[in-house]
């Protein structure tokens, strides 16, 4: 992993939107609601980092990695990779885009045709940016090998591969143009946790070789942990935390990132019951209709009126750490004093920040994990 320093980004997202319209009526279609899928959603990376996305299932994660990779369409927002805007980019603008922006997917048995030998699949990028013939064997076979692979497979079928080797054909695939970001929506959640390990080495190792940015989804705080420089916490389409890696797990500051934090179970049983936590409950609101002011504040234990009325902003504290909460946890007077809002904040929003009150007893957070 890589620290950003003062490089300029190689990815930006401004103010993303992405609404799936409600239809309705037998004869003439009605649009009736949208689902806010994602929702004014602003992220940088930069070139050697790994930026990690977490939140339960349901929250938009899957639905923003696609919308970077234009695999859909955003409502509204922009996207720029490497200085351009290619929000909406045309078929044969997005071509040279698509060499350099790659993704591997969550289920690499779905992602990957079941008709087609491995040497196909992996050879696809390849074909469609005009590499043919004797190189593109070459290059496949040099891909199956650098995952871990047999290069003599290469006529097999998908179904007579495990899991994890699946999801190195995925990784080969991605790699075969010579991307420069690759997202990864949940690349080991389907996997047992040996085979998540090696899965996770070899995609570490893999942006050492070839100096690789990640986008790395998942919903697993402990996976994520190991492999993102910065972490993004998402809930119900908007980002409620931002922070360096590391510092996420000493010093959560959104009462959703601690009940996330306090789900990581521990090998110890005693430390397990020993340890004080806040607990999310319920379910996610319905992404149709959100609930006004924090949509966290209808699962939240530190909720009072000013978060069903005021929508809180995005606020950055020490350290390039941001959330959006009335409530902050684990925040000094020295920061608070200091915190401003961030320019990652919804565009809707105010410029005046909203008063925001100093959380509780830092020992009450399970941050350990």
């Amino acid at each position: 992993m890589t620290a950003a320093g003062e490089r300029a980004p190689l990815l930006e997202v401004e103010h993303l939107q992405l609404y799936f319209p409600i239809k309705s009526g037998v004869i003439v279609d009605r649009t009736i609601g949208h689902v806010h899928a994602v929702d004014d959603v602003s992220l940088v990376l930069h070139e050697g980092e790994t930026l990690g996305i977490v939140g339960e299932s349901g929250c938009g994660k899957t639905t923003l990695s696609r919308s970077i990779v234009r695999l859909l369409e955003p409502t509204d927002g922009v996207i720029r990779f490497r200085g351009r805007d290619i929000t909406r980019a045309g078929r044969r603008a997005l071509a040279p885009v698509r060499r350099e922006l790659q993704m591997v997917f969550q289920d690499p048995q779905a992602s990957l045709n079941p008709r087609k030998r491995v040497g196909q699949i992996v050879s696809a990028p390849l074909t469609l940016h005009g590499v043919k013939g004797k190189n593109a064997d070459a290059r496949v076979r040099e891909l199956l090998e650098r995952v871990g692979l047999n290069p003599e497979h290469v006529n097999r079928f998908p179904h007579e591969f495990s899991g994890g080797q699946r999801q190195r054909i995925g990784v080969a695939r991605a790699l075969a143009v010579e991307p420069k970001l690759m997202m990864l929506d949940e690349p080991v959640s389907a996997l047992d946790v040996s085979i998540q390990a090696q899965v996770i080495n070899l995609l570490d190792d893999l942006q050492d070789e070839f100096g690789l940015s990640y986008v790395f989804v998942a919903h697993d705080l402990s996976v994520v942990r190991h492999v993102s420089d910065r972490i993004a916490v998402m809930y119900l389409g908007k980002i409620v935390e931002s922070s360096p890696a590391e510092e996420l797990y000493v010093k959560p500051i959104h009462p959703y990132t601690v009940g996330l934090l306090g789900a990581i179970p521990i090998p110890d049983p005693r430390q397990n019951r020993a340890r004080r936590r806040l607990v999310v409950e319920g379910e996610p609101p319905n992404p149709i209709d959100p609930p006004s002011g924090c949509r966290f504040r209808t699962r939240c234990p530190r909720a009072t009126d000013v978060c069903s009325a005021v929508e809180p902003q995005l606020t950055e504290y020490a350290n390039g750490h941001v959330a959006a909460c009335h409530h902050p946890l684990n925040v000094t007077a020295e920061e608070l004093t200091s915190a401003r809002r961030s320019p990652l904040s919804p565009r809707s929003s105010g410029e005046e920040l909203p008063d925001i009150v100093a959380g509780g007893d830092a020992a009450a957070v399970a941050a350990e994990g």
